[in-house]
């Protein structure tokens, strides 16, 4: 009921960032010729730089940001290291797949997780966050390069993997524009 009255509001009152809240993401998936997946995009997010870093940095909620059954079985944060210890269950392979990343803030601001341990043979996640708009919205260019340990072909995974980054974006779209929301003034 709440989003029906946000959008409707945005419709009638006008919203500038609206029509960039809605602009499709660029998204390009492949397969690797040495084996794996890798997925590039460009997101523009209707809030904040570090509304979106502080969602992505939320390592025991990213469950919530996946239509995927995944689950968090531990996070450690040292020396500006966050070890995420998460299992995916996803429809294409049995089972849990445990995948252990290490996760950091790069003093160019990206967002960078790299593969420890699990499941995969190689796993590395990069979030590039620039603000635009005056500060109130962000270009994300994020990478994703992706092996994991099954017998299915990469050309399946990569299907998967699209269809996988356009839902967590999306969820990733929905929370930005609440948090935003919640920290304008007189909210």
């Amino acid at each position: 009921m709440l989003w029906r009255v946000m959008i409707i509001s945005c419709l009638v009152f006008g919203w500038s960032g609206w029509s960039h809240a809605t602009e499709p993401v660029v998204l390009d998936v492949r397969t690797e010729p040495t084996g794996g997946v890798k997925a590039t995009a460009t997101i523009l997010f209707p809030a904040p730089v570090s509304v979106i870093q502080a969602i992505l940095t939320d390592y025991s909620h990213w469950p919530e940001l996946f239509e995927v059954q995944m689950k968090v079985v531990d996070v450690t944060i040292q020396n500006g290291v966050a070890t995420t210890d998460l299992r995916i269950e996803h429809t294409l392979m049995p089972g849990e797949r445990q995948l252990v990343t290490e996760s950091r803030l790069l003093p160019n601001g990206e967002l960078v997780a790299d593969l420890k341990s699990g499941d995969f043979k190689r796993y590395h996640r990069r979030w590039k966050l620039t603000a635009v708009d005056g500060g109130a919205q962000t270009r994300a260019d994020f990478e994703l390069v992706v092996e994991i340990e099954s017998v299915l072909p990469d050309r399946l995974i990569a299907l998967a993997t699209r269809r996988d980054l356009e839902s967590h974006f999306r969820i990733l779209k929905e929370k930005a524009f609440a948090r935003a929301q919640e920290q304008q003034p007189g909210r």
